[in-house]
């Protein structure tokens, strides 16, 4: 079957047949793939439920060197590339990261280098809600004023995973003194150039974007809920509901994206995710 791409929405994500990620795809398949990902932001692979955790690390190493997460508790003893989100609970253990992304946010932020992208496969999901929401924030820049632009461009953030981490996960345990010694705070642009393919879009993920530099807290927190506010209205977003055997890959460089509830009571989620290392944003 030839590789077709089909968009999700007129401004992010297409829908990729024509390939099964538990089988080695070519190189000229993969470098249409990694094209389209840059263009789309968002790539939705359909029905690759016997993909393994081997085979979806060797995919995303594909695209670069992979990021192992700061929480290793939650990840594969196997294959530890693979971060585990889910509700689930064995022998009193929790085998994943529980109402992980429930906030716009860019996967790892809040590190001095951080992840080019993400795929996420969905290994269990619930028969309703628990869906993901994704918005382009090249798109989002581009519709921007250019009285906006001017004051925003060379603006920066400071980026702090230890002063969000009781507002983005108020049921989790605080983080250890070890763990912190690990996050320093990091200072990031608010206005990122894609480093592929050169064009701007904001950067302003979510909690862990902690303030503005050389800006009042409070001004400054106004105008990254402005930004965020205008970056994730209905034209620049993608709502994706979840089927078993989804696979969807992200560019954390200009998009955000949040997770939404479900019942936790009712029903499991299990989803897999192995993230690329990216750059310095600048």
């Amino acid at each position: 079957m030839a590789l077709t791409f089909r968009p999700l929405t007129k401004t992010i994500g297409a829908e990729v047949s024509g390939v099964e990620l538990s089988r080695p795809v070519s190189d000229v398949d993969f470098d249409a793939i990694h094209a389209a990902w840059l263009d789309h932001t968002v790539l939705l692979f359909r029905g690759q439920g016997d993909v393994t955790a081997a085979q979806q690390v060797a995919f995303t190493r594909r695209f670069g060197t992979l990021e192992m997460h700061t929480l290793p508790e939650f990840t594969l003893p196997e294959q530890p590339e693979v971060f585990v989100v889910s509700n689930v609970v064995e022998d009193g253990r929790a085998i994943g990261a529980g109402r992980s992304g429930r906030h716009w946010h860019s996967d790892s932020q809040f590190l001095p280098v951080p992840s080019a992208g993400s795929l996420l496969l969905a290994r269990e999901v619930p028969p309703e809600e628990g869906d993901t929401l994704f918005a382009n924030l090249v798109a989002a820049y581009d519709a921007l004023s250019e009285a906006t632009k001017q004051r925003i461009d060379c603006l920066k953030t400071l980026c702090s995973r230890i002063r969000a981490w009781p507002i983005s996960y108020p049921d989790r345990p605080p983080l250890s003194e070890a763990q912190k010694h690990d996050l320093p705070d990091v200072i990031h642009p608010l206005v990122r150039t894609h480093p592929e393919t050169g064009r701007k879009s904001l950067y302003i993920g979510g909690h862990v974007v902690w303030e503005i530099v050389g800006m009042e807290v409070e001004e400054g927190r106004a105008l990254l809920d402005e930004l965020r506010t205008f970056a994730t209205r209905p034209e620049f977003v993608y709502r994706h509901r979840w089927r078993t055997g989804d696979a969807v890959l992200w560019d954390n460089r200009c998009t955000l994206h949040r997770a939404t509830p479900f019942d936790e009571d009712r029903y499991r989620r299990v989803m897999h995710r192995t993230t690329v290392v990216g750059a310095c944003p600048v």
